[in-house]
């Protein structure tokens, strides 16, 4: 299965055999199957590009590696790279953007493996000097438009880190108002309005 977030809403492409899995069980869905041709799937995405009135789409094929791969067909690529950083007391570092609660990350740079990128994003973004690198976390797919139209598929690659050090500096460059540390539980019981995707990163920490 494939999980793609466009205008905060997942599009699921999935084995048609899978249908019935309880982890597509939502309350409003649209369910439709794939066609073969690329075009059939503009007409989901530009539905989801308008509106938010479904809790998912799910769009199925026998072939799900030929449904990807027909999806990527319509969209550039870009790849980038953050982390979930935990401090002494357990307390992960959220940050505050475009009023939006976030993680930090950013693209990788030609040359830059993803595992450097995620930590110089890290250090940019927050200030921190010393980050340690734990291991590989997840990845979340979110796509969006570009000034000039273009659509643009986002590879997010997501790590485990900790650090010693809790003096924050947000990047104001990057429109970040806040960095904070905060434990798990207190941030998602807050219920403070966070990115889909950055709830699945959140969600996939033991």
């Amino acid at each position: 299965m494939y999980k793609i977030y466009i205008n905060d809403t997942p599009l699921l492409l999935v084995f048609t055999e899978n249908l019935l899995d309880n982890s597509l069980k939502f309350d409003q869905k649209l369910v439709a199957r794939y066609s073969g041709k690329p075009k059939f799937l503009l007409q989901y995405i530009d539905m989801l590009e308008k509106t938010e009135r479904y809790d998912a789409v799910i769009i199925h094929h026998p072939n799900v590696k030929k449904l990807w791969k027909d999806f990527k067909s319509l969209y550039k690529r870009i790849k980038a790279a953050g982390g979930v950083v935990f401090n002494e007391r357990k307390e992960i570092l959220m940050i505050y953007r475009m009023k939006t609660w976030d993680l930090p990350k950013g693209k990788i740079d030609p040359g830059e493996t993803k595992k450097e990128a995620a930590v110089r994003e890290v250090q940019e973004e927050t200030g921190l000097n010393e980050v340690n690198l734990v291991n590989r976390l997840t990845k979340t797919l979110h796509t969006y438009r570009q000034r000039d139209g273009r659509r643009i598929l986002k590879y997010s690659y997501w790590y485990v880190m900790e650090t010693q050090e809790e003096l924050l500096t947000p990047q104001a460059e990057e429109d970040i108002e806040e960095a904070v540390w905060i434990s798990k539980e207190d941030f998602l019981g807050s219920k403070k309005k966070a990115y889909p995707s950055i709830l699945d990163v959140l969600d996939s920490l033991e």
